[in-house]
């Protein structure tokens, strides 16, 4: 049977990296299915035309079709249903994800039914078990997990509980070339290693949609992910999208260990909160690679941050940021801004918080209703908004209050703070640890961006002196040298990246590249 699991944007085009990212979870459950014997296209129509993506739908002639909805693509998605439902009408389809699992009465009533059901949270059991069956004929409306409609009212089965043992799902990233319209190099550096979150955040749909829970998977389950795509992609930096990577500190470890022992040789950047991190888990984070780790900080006012359900304090905020510092890793941080009720005494809250900690870069974003929110159920109760706004509002984002006035003060103080570094302060860095390529790569690539390519090169030499089997060393190497004109150093210094990771595209493409100017200068 043939099955399409689609994402769509809902944007013109895909100018911005994150808008050509499918949701892992939809390559979780493309995954699952494909090992449970199923033929599934993954599909990330963002930026196509409707012409492309007609073609694209009657090649693949899907029996069905799961599309992810979320609330900023949830008008998009509801165009992609009814296209698909023109083109296939026998096609069964169901919507997805987050927003759909909360707004699924409003899915379910909309003009022509683009959609015959929705998965109610967690989908690779339920999708399973709905396509074995449709797959023998069967009626599907018993299946637990989902919402459909019968003769005009909306019937919600039995829950189904989530599966426990998430390493027993293959890897989201191991069926990727069944796809269209996916960026795998750039899909694959993102990675989940837990499912949940226990904080309960006003604004954030999560601790509904996971009940406040949380799994996690094996350190040596992730480690081995992150080995196989290496291998299969030539991926040697990853992104861990967990809502908060490090709440398992003993797991945190661990997993820094299996990466250090195993010699994988990986940078890569995670989410955390301020109230989980210490002197003891840093340093392990950053001999292991970690580079950056972002923060929600979210406001400086205390006042602000119960308001947001964030039970942590400026305070905490601010050790946890020196603490980052301190270790020579990078801080991201997110904030919030025009929140109902906040004054100008909390605005200068933040504003003297950013001048504390002083972040690398940072995220703002006015505060926005999600359905599944404290935050929109409580502003539904009390009537100031409608339950039906996400279908009512044409905006992918649904604002508190305005469109984001104070955003610009709180971007413009950030961008006024930005860290002083020095070598100095990396030379304290080293003493602190000692040695740590990550260390080194970050160094290199200060005295490089400063325009001193001379101890950028000892600092990138120092990893390959220390750890030949390291791709950084050698890769960072080459770029420089590429910056500096040493073409014939650099193609070596990327023949050594290749013996480590065969299939590392950026050393692949400048290796054909120099192969083939140096094949027309013979000519």
């Amino acid at each position: 049977m043939k099955i399409l699991l689609a994402y769509t944007s809902g944007m013109p085009d895909r100018t911005d990296p994150y808008i050509s990212l499918l949701p892992i979870g939809l390559c979780s459950l493309q995954a699952y299915l494909r090992v449970s014997g199923h033929d599934v296209t993954l599909a990330n129509y963002s930026g196509w035309s409707q012409k492309k993506i007609t073609e694209h739908i009657k090649s693949v002639q899907a029996i069905f079709v799961g599309i992810s909805v979320w609330t900023h693509n949830r008008h998009a998605s509801v165009e992609l249903a009814e296209l698909i439902k023109q083109i296939l009408p026998d096609t069964l389809i169901f919507a997805g994800g987050a927003h759909a699992t909360f707004d699924f009465k409003n899915l379910l009533s909309l003009p022509n039914l683009p959609f015959a059901g929705v998965v109610i949270g967690e989908g690779e059991e339920t999708l399973k078990e709905l396509l074995s069956s449709i797959d023998a004929g069967m009626p599907w409306q018993n299946v637990k997990g989902i919402s459909y409609c019968s003769k005009g009212k909306i019937v919600t089965t039995e829950f189904r509980p989530y599966i426990q043992n998430l390493d027993s799902f293959p890897f989201a990233s191991s069926s990727l070339e069944y796809s269209a319209g996916v960026d795998i190099d750039l899909q694959a550096e993102f990675v989940l290693t837990s499912r949940g979150c226990p904080s309960a955040c006003t604004f954030c749909s999560s601790p509904a949609f996971w009940n406040r829970k949380i799994r996690f998977r094996s350190a040596e389950s992730i480690v081995d992910e992150i080995d196989f795509i290496r291998s299969r992609y030539g991926l040697i930096y990853f992104s861990f999208r967990d809502d908060t990577f490090t709440v398992d500190r003993g797991r945190t470890i661990d997993f820094c260990r299996l990466l250090i022992e195993r010699k994988i040789s990986i940078l890569w950047n995670c989410q955390s909160r301020v109230n989980v991190l210490d002197k003891e888990l840093l340093p392990w984070m950053k001999r292991a690679g970690c580079e950056c780790i972002q923060l929600g900080v979210e406001s400086g006012s205390t006042r602000i941050l119960r308001q947001l359900g964030k039970t942590i304090t400026p305070e905490q905020v601010e050790l946890a940021a020196r603490l980052i510092r301190e270790c020579g890793i990078n801080l991201s941080a997110y904030f919030i801004s025009d929140i109902p009720g906040e004054t100008e005494e909390d605005l200068q809250s933040t504003f003297s918080l950013i001048r504390t900690i002083r972040p690398d870069d940072g995220y703002v974003s006015p505060l926005a209703y999600f359905p599944g929110t404290k935050l929109f159920q409580q502003d539904v109760d009390s009537g100031n908004i409608q339950s039906d706004i996400f279908v009512s509002e044409s905006d992918a984002a649904v604002f508190v209050s305005g469109k984001g006035i104070n955003s610009k003060r709180i971007l413009k103080a950030l961008d006024r703070n930005r860290p002083v570094k020095s070598l100095k302060k990396f030379r304290y860095q080293k003493e602190n640890i000692g040695y740590c390529f990550t260390t080194n790569v970050l160094a290199g690539e200060w005295c490089r961006q400063n325009g001193d390519f001379a101890k950028a090169e000892v600092e990138f030499k120092e990893i390959c002196t220390n750890e030949k089997n390291n791709p950084w060393g050698w890769f960072l190497l080459a770029e420089l040298y590429v910056e500096s004109g040493r073409d014939k150093e650099a193609s070596a210094c990327y023949e050594n990246v290749l013996e480590l990771v065969p299939k590392h595209k950026p050393s692949l493409e400048y290796l054909r590249a120099y192969s083939k100017a140096n094949t027309a200068c013979c000519k």
